[in-house]
């Protein structure tokens, strides 16, 4: 009879991996990605900061309190989900909250950048947001929620390296 063992750092990464318990439809995060791709490049086009301020504003919501509360997410819900076949497939909620708030932390220097002058820094942070969600809307992968995932593990690998010390 064998005592119980720590799990091997791939098996750590497989529990931080783990759903929190809260899920999301992951066509809905898509659909956000989809609207917040096409705000992005209207900045970008435009250069109108002020649009860029509500998009960091849909970030805030997404990250803060949850992105069932981001008006992107109201959106899916009232007018493409009831319109969609039913699925099983769910997403944890904490890596696109992660997520979101990277995208709130670009936002936010596109703002501030665009806001002072420093046209540059605007879009340059503004085009790296946009780059995030084209990738999530077309292709199904969110940056932000890897970075999330990648950061789990390594603090779960840190942990236990610093433990056997």
């Amino acid at each position: 009879m064998s005592g119980p063992t720590e799990p091997s750092p791939h098996q750590s990464a497989q529990l931080a991996a783990q759903p929190s318990g809260r899920t999301v439809d992951p066509r809905g995060p898509r659909f956000a990605a989809w609207v917040t791709t096409a705000v992005l490049v209207a900045v970008l086009v435009t250069g109108w900061w002020p649009l860029l301020a509500a998009q960091a504003v849909v970030f805030a919501l997404g990250a803060f309190a949850g992105p069932r509360h981001s008006p992107y997410s109201v959106l899916y819900r009232v007018l493409v989900a009831p319109r969609l076949a039913p699925t099983d497939e769910r997403e944890d909620v904490a890596p696109l909250r992660f997520a979101q708030g990277v995208g709130f932390g670009f936002a936010v220097v596109g703002v501030l950048g665009y806001a002072s002058g420093l046209v540059a820094l605007g879009v340059v942070a503004t085009a790296f947001a946009l780059a995030a969600a084209f990738l999530n809307a077309a292709f199904g992968f969110c940056l932000g929620c890897e970075a999330y995932l990648l950061l789990n593990r390594l603090s779960i690998i840190n942990k236990k390296v610093g433990t056997a010390r």
